[in-house]
């Protein structure tokens, strides 16, 4: 396993390689439900390649085939790459920052697959696949998890015996690190030099979702924990949930506790509540005519949402932007305005018109002329891992 002293993750010494900053690195993400792949500029972010492709857990090795098979075609008639950066959602405590990756840090990825179940298995994969293919070519981890190492300990620990954490690493960890600085870098520059911009709630909604509350450009809080499994409602994913659950489930269900994940992970949140889907496209669909559990699912995911963002607060001591991103985020005008009709005693207002075009007019502000902003910012985590892989190859 890699070092937990070391950040490097690698025996590679980085100070030796040399990087051209208008290099071309091929980006993989591969998620929870999707493998997403991009060739980007780091510089500027510009793509001159990428794809998408939808895929459930079983179908994530065929999916990757077909993902290879047009990143071939591309480089042999397109261009080359020079690196290649992975998105991989838990680095527990070894990796606080992007690592290089070699054998080591592979093995340390699947030691903590256990926290991850959805994802970092699916992330190893696109490493290994990588690998197999552009051998030659330096590859670096980029953590979920590595922007939420700025918390204090009374964020990260949970109200369990100390030793937990001090010999399991059990503590809460946060995810969608990547999306959350992103956008919360993104919301400053937008902002500026019209509104203050130094307490943000960003809010990165899709099939996974999470809230970070960011101050002055550092995660202070997050509603993901040691899991993706933490926090708010999800596509198939429960949120909080009482622990005890979990002993109700054995005892009454005698499911064991593979069982009991399975069905927390993927058979609950949106799609468990409303029997339809686990895709808000559809539930809207369905809510719209008329299914009653669709549009119950709806309002419990916002009324949680809102919930937890008010929480946020907390940590940031008031409140300056709102931002939403993500697929739900950065489309369901539905959505945004269901949760803040329930966080209007914060201030919060929202501009109807603009909230429907998803404030495409007006640098992505969708709220009033007061109290907070409120934003639509699409998120890019494919052009943070991009330059978080130059940096890291740069050294």
């Amino acid at each position: 396993m890699a070092d937990p002293k070391k950040d490097e993750g690698s025996g590679t010494d980085p100070r030796f390689i040399r990087v051209d900053f208008r290099m071309h690195i091929l980006v993989m993400n591969c998620g929870s439900s999707s493998v997403k792949f991009a060739v980007v500029d780091p510089e500027n972010g510009q793509r001159r390649f990428e794809g998408h492709l939808e895929c459930s857990r079983e179908d994530l090795e065929s999916t990757l085939d077909e993902a290879m098979n047009q990143i071939r075609t591309w480089t042999e008639s397109q261009g080359e790459i020079q690196a290649v950066g992975h998105r991989v959602v838990h680095g527990g405590e070894l990796f606080q920052n992007s690592a290089l990756i070699d054998d080591s840090v592979i093995e340390s990825i699947e030691s903590l697959s256990s926290m991850a179940p959805l994802h970092n298995p699916a992330g190893l994969s696109g490493i290994k696949r990588l690998r197999m293919a552009f051998p030659a070519l330096p590859q670096v981890a980029v953590f979920d998890t590595a922007f939420h190492h700025t918390l204090p300990e009374r964020a990260y620990l949970y109200a369990i015996p100390k030793a937990l954490h001090k010999e399991h690493g059990v503590r809460r960890y946060g995810f969608h690190g990547t999306s959350h600085r992103f956008v919360a870098e993104e919301s400053a520059r937008r902002l500026q030099p019209k509104r203050p911009h130094s307490r943000l709630v960003t809010a990165h909604l899709g099939s996974g979702c999470s809230l970070c509350a960011v101050l002055d450009g550092r995660s202070i809080d997050t509603s993901m924990g040691l899991t993706p499994l933490e926090g708010l409602v999800m596509g198939t994913r429960s949120g909080d949930v009482d622990p005890g659950l979990h002993g109700f489930l054995a005892d009454r269900l005698g499911l064991d506790l593979p069982g009991i994940e399975r069905l927390l992970n993927r058979e609950s949140g949106l799609l468990g509540i409303s029997g339809v889907s686990g895709d808000m496209r559809e539930l809207e669909r369905a809510a719209e005519g008329g299914n009653q559990d669709a549009e119950l699912a709806l309002e419990i995911f916002a009324y949680r949402l809102a919930r937890q963002i008010a929480s946020m607060l907390v940590p940031l001591g008031g409140l300056d932007a709102l931002v939403f991103t993500g697929g739900i985020g950065e489309n369901s005008h539905g959505i945004r305005e269901r949760t803040i009709r329930c966080l209007g005693h914060l201030g919060l207002e929202l501009d109807d018109s603009l909230n429907r075009i998803h404030g495409i007019e007006d640098r992505g502000i969708i709220s009033g002329p007061t109290g907070p902003a409120i934003l639509v910012v699409p998120t890019d985590e494919e052009c943070l891992i991009a330059r978080d892989t130059a940096a890291r190859l740069a050294g």
